[in-house]
């Protein structure tokens, strides 16, 4: 079994053995009204998460078109983020991913933020940017020549943030 594997493993036994009301209450998640799992809002669409099925399903023809193309990061994320989602709120500060427990990961191997790539792709037309963050359910922001806040995850912002002509978002 891969690594990746093995952590979904543990992700999907850790989840089902969870108390789901304190699920809810620290992920900022309900539950499927219908009973199939936990429903997860994520990029402007809606998940189901079934830890008895042990599966993630699109609520919406979005989400599925959004699950066909990054299902097995998805998967991990919204796995591991039910299973260790804490009651803390997010602060409004923002935070470099370098500067986050683990987020070295984002600066190196097979998990670097294309950062760069943006960048040189949204330089010329920065409202390209927010374009693209809209269609993601994110939401302009006041900062540099373009700026968008998604939400990955119900208590995850990310701000991404444009200056035209520079080298990395």
């Amino acid at each position: 079994m891969t690594t990746t594997a093995a952590g979904e493993a543990k992700a999907w036994d850790l989840l089902a053995a969870s108390d789901p009301a304190g699920v809810c209450a620290r992920a900022g998640v309900d539950i499927v009204p219908a009973g199939g799992g936990y429903r997860v809002p994520a990029f402007g669409r809606l998940f189901c998460v079934d830890p008895d099925g042990r599966r993630i399903l699109g609520l919406d023809t979005k989400a599925e078109d959004f699950l066909q193309r990054h299902d097995s990061l998805f998967r991990l994320s919204v796995l591991w983020y039910l299973v260790r989602a804490t009651a803390v709120r997010p602060s409004g500060r923002l935070v470099r991913p370098a500067g986050l427990p683990g987020g070295e990961i984002f600066l190196k191997g097979t998990h670097v933020l294309p950062l760069d790539e943006l960048a040189a792709a949204c330089s010329a037309r920065p409202e390209a940017l927010v374009a693209a963050g809209r269609a993601l359910g994110g939401a302009p922001a006041a900062f540099g020549d373009a700026a968008v806040v998604l939400w990955p995850l119900p208590k995850v912002p990310t701000t991404t943030i444009l200056w035209a002509g520079a080298s990395r978002v």
